[in-house]
């Protein structure tokens, strides 16, 4: 595959180490600028029109997670974050929320959080019914185990996370459901 557009099916971006892991050549990556990609620093290449929010991910060496990463997955949240939500264990960037624990491997291919830490980091950050939506989703459409989200919550300042997880209802099979559940109890 023509390495331009390689980096298209990536989200638009990627890191000279992804793409060398791909099977193309520093020759090719070389090239990329001159193909209509954008280096807006060392070993970070963008395509024309690239998810902004990947790319603030990958500019800030970080991956997506919690609410921004909701949609890469397809889990259920009613709207869009005003702020970017990143997982990265450095203190720099303003404007964004900086979740700083990573505990499971990333997406294999873009700059976004595992599915478990996304639920993870939603539980902690997110109010209900937000948080409940997007983890009841996670657990109906990749099967993540409950018993291993209140594993990864034991520490002190979990308590609000934990009582979520009590009130999830597993039955639910939309967000508007879920909404529901909140609205009655």
């Amino acid at each position: 595959m023509d390495i331009l557009e390689h980096l298209k099916q990536a989200g638009g971006v990627a890191r000279t180490a992804q793409l060398l892991d791909a099977g193309y050549s520093r020759r090719d990556i070389a090239r990329l600028t001159q193909r209509g990609a954008h280096q807006p620093k060392r070993g970070v290449f963008l395509a024309p029109n690239c998810n902004k929010e990947l790319a603030a991910a990958i500019h800030h060496n970080a991956r997506l997670t919690c609410a921004s990463a909701a949609p890469h997955y397809g889990l259920w949240l009613r709207k869009a974050p005003p702020q970017l939500h990143l997982a990265c264990n450095h203190g720099h960037g303003a404007g964004l929320i900086r979740h700083r624990s990573v505990r499971f491997s990333g997406h294999p291919t873009l700059p976004v959080a595992g599915v478990e830490d996304v639920v993870l980091h939603a539980l902690g950050c997110l109010p209900p019914p937000a948080s409940t939506a997007l983890a009841t989703s996670a657990i109906r459409l990749y099967s993540l185990p409950l018993e291993l989200l209140k594993r990864e919550l034991r520490a002190d300042r979990s308590a609000p996370a934990l009582r979520a997880l009590q009130d999830l209802d597993l039955r639910a099979e939309s967000i508007i459901e879920v909404d529901a559940q909140h609205l009655s109890g």
